[in-house]
């Protein structure tokens, strides 16, 4: 850490710091600078420190793409000594990166020599690489000698270093990045170059561009190896909105036809975080797996899985090379095998098919972290650029009217050249003598005292004119830029057209939506009928209708629910801390049973209980919501995972819980909300919000002090039946509808109000 970023007051004398205290402050200063000084790229230039620093220095020392490289030890030690006081191995490692083709879209280094490949191989050591500037690095250094940004002291006050780099384009989104810093981290994929320029001039000529807009322009991420996105336009775009998400990328491949109706798949692509390597050591633990640990033998799952690949797949190879990045090829065991089948389950079960975060937190132009949308990136760096191509035209401006001054002042040699020869040869201080007879500046009397004799020629004044009409001409069209906005957006967008010509390509990434591959075993589809008990144990019952009273249990447990579904349908269990745990029926044991632990057929956290089920198939809509008044709908297609551990779904406050998940119904026209301070609140249908991904949802109602919502569902046009307890503890329930239903009407998260029945509501359900 640099001396600089633990800066803070150390207690007056006669004044006492906790250990707690002096322990946070410190601990503040340093996530601030892990934060700030490591692991979170710029918005503007999209670099952290330490790349920001490998180009400058490389830049310093006339690495340029023309030039020769040089040892990537030589450079290496240059940002340590004079800018990175850390570790040399990660400045390499920084520069190695910022080389490799296959983890930039757009890489900024050129280097010669061993730097690593897709498999994970690591770089030669810095004393054997060699490497310099890639072309496509003059975007972000060219104009940095031009007063563009700012300077400061580097940690020992002997050089400065720029704060930030010129950018001509929006590198943050070119070549993304990836970083965990102290209660952040940072996925940002990154981007096709043409697209990206073509956003930012629409966003230029546009400053109200919206969401919806921006995603026609730039549809998704474009990965240095290529590869599909599967995640459909609307997944994409929200993810984009949000600044967080997930994308599913999958593999790309071809069939290849053989002798004898023979046939292998060859896959040519790979998803972002997959490698060759990587996919062969799945496969193999697949077909030869081993024991976990604290088991005996394989468990059914791995034998299960192990004949399924060895009744498929025959052989892989891996035949990459220099032609070829990437070509793994699958051979069949029998050319009779479907091939759809063939490719889902290696799909489904390597990571061939795989997600990718998106995460886009970043340092702002306030030099603040926050996660951002798209459209705030592109926002805030094209108000950098507004204010870099201001600034470099301020200087130019200044540079233009010191040249013309010079010049103006050698005319006046010109026009006098005799008397001017007289004054230097007679006067006692030259300087003073030619600022009194000409009215000469301290700075033209020096020019002309620095001319040589060769530059008195008739020729020279013939230049000096020209020079001095053109120079004229500059500063008129620079002058023109600084007083009109119009004319400094046209001059950006020009720069930024001309910029994605020279140094951008094709997309490489295809995006075309598509159904994630997921094994379903062959299932006979039947009625049944999935019974939970209270104490979490889950059995299956063939057909519908079955009378809840003929279900026996264990001694202290009940029912919590019976749900009519079918084999191919799925029972979703949802966790305290908001995780979704998703069960196939067909794999829930049958008979007349107490059944199994729900809590056996997943991996639940450690401190997590379940709190409620349902059975469904995956196109049934639920109104899931949370005790702190937060909703949204879902599918129970939404929720399921392919793991144990299930998945992250429903956000939590601090001290919520989720409540009982209500089913959607065609019928279904508001959404009653009960308190448990006893108000209802009805509102529409059309104010709730359908959230494929999860996440906390919309407020439903207000709620005050320790206040909560007890229970949310969807009803119909006969209103909602109250259920609760009357005088003595008498169950009770009371029908709210027509004119009994309208003082509990309102918008979505407001407080609504109690009934006036004298009623202790404990619960609600859709009047029928």
């Amino acid at each position: 850490m640099e001396q600089q970023d633990m800066d803070f007051a150390p207690p007056a004398d006669g004044e006492f710091l906790t250990l707690g205290k002096y322990a946070e402050q410190a601990y503040l200063d340093y996530a601030i600078s892990v934060v700030k000084g490591r692991a979170l790229p710029d918005v503007s230039d999209g670099q952290k420190p330490v790349q920001r620093r490998l180009l400058y220095a490389m830049n310093e020392m006339g690495l340029r793409a023309d030039s020769k490289p040089v040892k990537s030890a030589r450079v290496v030690g240059d940002v340590l000594g004079k800018y990175h006081p850390h570790g040399d191995q990660s400045a390499y490692d920084a520069l190695v990166r910022l080389a490799q083709d296959f983890s930039l879209r757009y890489p900024l280094i050129d280097g010669q020599g061993n730097f690593g490949s897709r498999d994970g191989d690591g770089a030669a050591a810095m004393r054997y690489t060699e490497t310099r500037l890639a072309a496509v690095a003059r975007l972000l250094l060219d104009e940095i000698d031009e007063g563009t940004v700012d300077f400061m002291p580097n940690y020992d006050g002997s050089f400065n270093e720029p704060k930030l780099l010129p950018a001509r384009l929006p590198f943050v989104l070119l070549n993304g990045a990836s970083g965990i810093a102290v209660g952040l981290a940072t996925e940002i994929p990154p981007h096709n170059m043409r697209e990206v320029a073509h956003a930012a001039v629409s966003l230029i000529r546009n400053p109200k561009l919206t969401h919806a807009e921006l995603a026609e322009i730039l549809p998704g991420p474009d990965f240095p190896g290529g590869g599909q996105i599967i995640s459909s336009p609307a997944e994409i775009a929200a993810a984009y909105e949000s600044g967080r998400g997930s994308l599913k990328v999958r593999a790309r491949w071809k069939l290849e036809e053989l002798a004898r109706g023979q046939w292998q798949l060859v896959v040519t692509e790979l998803p972002p975080n997959a490698s060759c390597q990587k996919v062969l050591e799945e496969i193999e633990e697949l077909t030869n797996p081993k024991i976990k640990l604290g088991k005996k033998s394989l468990t059914p799952e791995q034998l299960q899985t192990k004949q399924s690949m060895l009744a498929l797949l025959d052989t892989v190879r891996d035949e990459s090379g220099k032609d070829a990045p990437v070509r793994l090829v699958f051979e069949p065991k029998s050319s009779r095998i479907d091939q759809t089948e063939f490719i889902n389950t290696l799909l489904a079960h390597t990571s061939m098919e795989s997600g990718v975060a998106l995460n886009l937190v970043m340092i702002g132009t306030d030099g603040r972290p926050r996660q951002k949308s798209v459209l705030d990136v592109l926002r805030e760096w094209v108000e950098f650029r507004a204010l870099t191509v201001t600034r470099r035209s301020r200087f130019r401006l200044e540079r233009v009217n010191d040249r013309i001054h010079i010049l103006e002042g050698r005319m006046i040699v010109f026009l006098n050249i005799d008397e001017v020869i007289r004054i230097i040869r007679e006067a006692d201080e030259p300087k003073a003598a030619l600022i009194e007879r000409f009215k000469l500046s301290e700075r033209q009397a020096e020019d002309i005292l620095e001319i040589r004799l060769r530059q008195l020629a008739r020729l020279e004044a013939i230049k000096i004119e020209k020079e001095l009409e053109g120079l004229r001409d500059d500063k008129a069209k620079l002058e023109e830029l600084l007083a009109s906005d119009t004319a400094l957006k046209r001059l950006m967008i020009k720069e930024i057209e001309a910029d994605a010509k020279q140094y951008g390509d094709d997309r490489r990434t295809l995006i075309q939506a598509e159904k994630r591959a997921v094994l379903e075993a062959r299932v006979v589809d039947e009625p049944v009928t999935v019974v939970v008990s209270q104490k979490g144990w889950v059995r299956t019952q063939k057909g519908h209708g079955l009378d809840p009273a003929q279900f026996t249990f264990k001694a202290g447990d009940a029912l919590y629910g019976a749900f009519t579904a079918r084999t191919v349908d799925t029972l979703i269990a949802w966790g305290s801390n908001g995780r979704v745990y998703s069960i196939s029926v067909a794999a829930l044991p049958g008979g007349r049973g107490d059944g199994v632990p729900v809590t056996t057929l997943i991996e639940l956290e450690n401190g997590t209980h379940l709190m409620h089920y349902y059975a469904a198939s995956a196109d049934q809509a639920l109104l899931l919501s949370s005790s702190a008044g937060y909703g949204f709908v879902a599918k129970v297609g939404d929720m399921v995972s392919r793991v144990k551990a299930g998945k992250s779904f429903m956000t939590l406050d601090d001290g919520a819980l989720p409540l009982v998940p209500m089913p959607m119904w065609d019928g279904a026209t508001h959404v009653a909300c009960l308190s448990d301070d006893g108000r209802v609140l009805v509102f529409g249908l059309d104010e709730m919000k359908t959230l494929s991904g999860g996440g906390r949802g919309v407020t439903l109602i207000a709620l005050e002090g320790s206040e909560r919502l007890v229970q949310a569902a969807p009803i119909g046009p006969a209103g909602v039946v109250l259920v609760g307890a009357g005088r003595g503890g008498k169950p009770t329930e009371v029908v709210l509808a027509r004119a009994a239903l309208e003082p509990h009407l309102g918008k979505r998260a407001r407080k609504g109000r109690k009934p006036d029945a004298r009623v202790k509501v404990e619960g609600l359900r859709p009047a029928v």
